[in-house]
């Protein structure tokens, strides 16, 4: 049985973590389409059912729905949160026509939606650089400190202070690199290039499939080779240092969730390691134990991961917008609206299927079920 309290907090430390890195992806979406002089009629935090909300004084209602799994802007001209086109905005007087969303160039309805998930990645540009700021940023060269006592890297002939080159190929700049490779690898023979005393060999590494357990509990099965990096290095950077080290971490944060959703894809990683939101507020409360600073690089990462799942080419998603101005760019015409909504009603249920899926998924990680059964 959950205990009230653990979740309790879960939904507390949830709501501080996500919420206002929604309310930000959806000022980012506002206030392109403002500087572009678009109506924004309807501003919403959650979906649903409004439960409270007011009217500025440039027409916009904001309002706080009942469903608080995201948000939206419904700007002039649109007939609902996907920005599906009312074609009665043609009907419009020329001065409120000019205010739709539909009557903007094709550049500037793209901007205005990445500008949503461009917020995402500054909130974490500017949390990352902070946090470099004041504690350095942390480096993890790929060298070999320890060995595990199963450790297969060791029994390859690996040694203490080996710098890791390569994996089968692939350049190794960061200790994390190392994982994301083998832990796809277990019991598949991989080359290693290490750099020991200025030179280089190749070594034969098969990594052994392991039980490895996140901050939840969740377990899942995957390959490691039993090593621990020989230290974590902060440096300390000077001012004009600290923005590309932030930009770096982001961009290097988008490449390993890339790599790691295309594992997924092709079955060389398990569906068992996908979060949704009940696994994102178990970890949100494990983190904020932890202290500030570490809720504050789990919001950062928790930004980088929104701004990347929309840009996904679903629609309903920002990505699937964005897919569409691609198609009009090209052909350059409008999607059909028939396509259009096929399109919206397909992305529609294949989002909802995966929420339903990642909430079972994460409910067995969890062991619920197992609770329930017992």
């Amino acid at each position: 049985m959950i205990q009230f309290p653990n979740f309790f907090w879960m939904i507390v430390f949830f709501i501080l973590a996500v919420f206002p890195l929604v309310v930000l992806h959806e000022l980012g979406h506002y206030w392109v389409g403002r500087l572009f002089g678009i109506k924004a009629e309807v501003f919403s935090i959650g979906f649903g059912k409004r439960i409270t909300g007011w009217t500025d004084k440039r027409g916009t209602r904001w309002q706080i729905s009942w469903i608080p799994l995201g948000g939206y802007v419904r700007f002039a001209g649109d007939m609902s949160p996907a920005g599906q086109s009312d074609p009665e905005w043609l009907n419009l007087p020329a001065e409120e026509r000019n205010k739709t969303f539909q009557s903007k160039s094709l550049w500037k309805r793209a901007l205005v939606v990445l500008a949503g998930p461009v917020a995402n990645f500054l909130f974490a540009i500017i949390a990352l650089a902070g946090l470099f700021a004041v504690y350095g940023e942390p480096r993890i060269a790929p060298q070999v400190g320890t060995f595990t006592a199963t450790s297969a890297a060791k029994a390859a002939g690996m040694q203490v202070g080996d710098r890791i080159v390569s994996i089968e190929g692939e350049a190794i700049e960061r200790f994390e690199d190392i994982g994301i490779i083998v832990q796809t690898r277990a019991g598949r023979p991989t080359m290693f290039v290490v750099e020991r005393n200025g030179k280089r060999e190749v070594l034969t590494v098969t990594p052994r499939l392991e039980s490895a357990e996140d901050m939840t509990g969740t377990k899942v099965m995957t390959g490691r080779i039993g090593i621990t990096p020989m230290a974590v290095e902060r440096v300390r950077l000077s001012a004009l240092e600290l923005p590309a080290a932030s930009v770096r971490f982001t961009v290097q944060s988008v490449q390993t969730m890339t790599r790691a959703l295309g594992q997924i894809v092709i079955g060389d990683r398990s569906v068992k390691e996908l979060g949704g939101p009940v696994k994102m507020a178990a970890t949100s409360e494990k983190v904020a134990a932890l202290g500030f600073v570490s809720f504050l690089f789990f919001m950062a990462m928790v930004s980088i991961n929104l701004g990347f799942i929309n840009l996904l080419p679903i629609p309903t998603l920002d990505g699937g917008h964005l897919a569409f101005y691609a198609v009009e760019a090209v052909q350059r015409k409008p999607v059909g609206p028939m396509a259009q909504e096929w399109a919206y009603r397909s992305g529609l249920f294949v989002l909802l299927a995966f929420m339903l899926f990642v909430t079972i998924n994460d409910l067995a990680g969890l062991g619920l079920f197992g609770r329930l059964a017992g």
